[in-house]
């Protein structure tokens, strides 16, 4: 109620001085003072105090030689000082008087002269007066803990309806002062979340009212909050090198308890981009790859279910699809009673089986080729062989996994020209790094003129065996 009256007091007392003349008189060096002019006395309720206003209310004066009032204020306390003019009221119909350059919780005194023409009265009673202090910030604030990357900050509304808004104010360890966050508009607005904060890390927050006469008030209680950690990181990642034709990665259960996800990520650089592949609830994933001895990096994440993800700080692991088996050495190709020979050789223990490339140039514009599978011996014995035909073949490793290797050097051989001869290629050097060998695929057969035509019957060889 007191606010209230406050609040109408004001609003009449602007109004009244909004009539007023312009031109504002003021107090002689050397007064004359007129102890027949009427003294200001104030109403029974004439003062009125806020935080940064004090007002006062005196009984109407009916002299007519009165113009007006003059004020006079002086400031009390450790260091007191003069009383000096402040103000004149330039009418003595006014009967209100508000000064607003007062400071929240200081103790004033002041005393009032009417004023004629020529002269000014006795002065008045001195009124000594206190400012209200500083509106208290809100009684109650919390902040939830825990949060993702944010903190919410809570408070109970301020009591007070003059409160207008909350300036809401952070700051961390390493900070040296307050920095203001944002201001929540509305009393009854009791809440914020602050985003876009760091992992693990700590912030304090406190909060200030603002009134509707733009007092602030001073700060609340303080409220720390931890962000939350990121998940702990995935251990035990191990890839596979020795599978064909995929890549296989385990690794060892974590025990956060909001456990959401593992994110797989793949590159082909250690230090390159890496890509997500996967997101998975189990302990090992399958990574299918179509090229033969090529080598990969992955690394594995943890995710929580605020969608947090575990750091790198694990290197990542070196994976690798089982590289292609040693290609084949051709030895021998000879002409034999209407049949071709082929002979190779084969030092990689992992070769399980030999695929046979036939090709058949029959003109120039007529060719044909053929494919035989699951040879299990290092030889293969062609009898559809025609005249005026050339050849050309080749021989693939195959392992247990039906891994191939790179394809022999081609042999070629014209059923007209070489008949009769024995070509003899020359065998090519084991490598032991297969992932780096090259077989030089162009070189010339050797043709031995002085080996005689072996023959031997092959009428009932049945090819389907071979």
């Amino acid at each position: 109620m007191k606010l209230w009256s406050l609040a109408t007091f004001l609003s009449v007392s602007i109004l009244t001085f909004s009539g007023c003349v312009s031109s504002t008189p003021t107090p002689k060096d050397s007064p004359v003072v007129d102890a027949t002019l009427p003294v200001v006395t104030l109403t029974q309720n004439g003062v009125f105090t806020d935080m940064t206003a004090v007002g006062f209310e005196w009984k109407s004066i009916q002299d007519q030689r009165v113009k007006g009032v003059y004020v006079y204020k002086q400031t009390l306390g450790e260091e007191t000082s003069e009383p000096k003019y402040t103000d004149t009221v330039k009418s003595r119909f006014v009967t209100h008087y508000v000064d607003d350059n007062v400071e929240p919780q200081t103790q004033y005194s002041y005393f009032f002269k009417t004023f004629s023409k020529e002269s000014e009265s006795e002065p008045s009673k001195a009124v000594v007066v206190n400012t209200l202090p500083i509106l208290d910030s809100v009684s109650w604030i919390h902040v939830l803990k825990d949060m993702p990357r944010s903190a919410k900050i809570i408070w109970r509304p301020h009591s007070n309806q003059i409160v207008k808004s909350y300036i809401l104010e952070r700051k961390t360890l390493v900070d040296d002062k307050w920095s203001e966050l944002t201001t929540i508009n509305g009393r009854l607005n009791a809440e914020y979340i602050d985003n876009e904060l760091k992992d693990n890390f700590v912030y304090k927050y406190r909060i200030r009212v603002v009134t509707y006469n733009g007092i602030t008030s001073n700060p609340s209680a303080e409220v720390n909050v931890v962000t939350k950690a990121l998940p702990k990181q995935v251990q035990g990642i191990v890839a596979t090198t020795e599978l064909a034709k995929k890549i296989k990665l385990t690794w060892m259960k974590t025990d956060i308890p909001d456990f959401l996800t593992y994110n797989v990520y793949k590159s082909e650089h250690i230090d390159g981009s890496y890509d997500l592949i996967t997101s998975t609830t189990e302990l090992e994933y399958i990574d299918i790859v179509e090229e033969d001895g090529i080598d990969y990096f992955y690394r594995v994440s943890t995710v929580d279910k605020d969608e947090l993800e575990s750091k790198f700080d694990v290197k990542s692991v070196h994976g690798k699809s089982l590289a292609k088996p040693v290609t084949p050495s051709l030895v021998e190709v000879k002409f034999v009673n209407d049949t071709l020979e082929i002979t190779w050789s084969s030092t990689d223990s992992r070769v399980k089986s030999y695929i046979v490339s036939k090709r058949a140039q029959k003109s120039w514009y007529k060719e044909t080729t053929d494919e035989f599978v699951d040879i299990k011996d290092k030889t293969f014995i062609d009898t559809a062989i025609e005249p005026e035909v050339t050849y050309y073949y080749t021989v693939i490793s195959v392992d247990e996994f039906g891994v191939k290797s790179e394809p022999s050097i081609e042999v070629q051989f014209n059923t007209n020209k070489d008949q009769g001869k024995k070509i003899i290629e020359p065998v090519q050097e084991d490598i032991p790094d297969e992932t780096t060998q090259k077989v030089e695929v162009n070189k010339a057969p050797v043709i031995d003129n002085n080996v005689p035509t072996v023959v031997k019957p092959m009428d009932d060889l049945d090819m389907s065996e071979i």
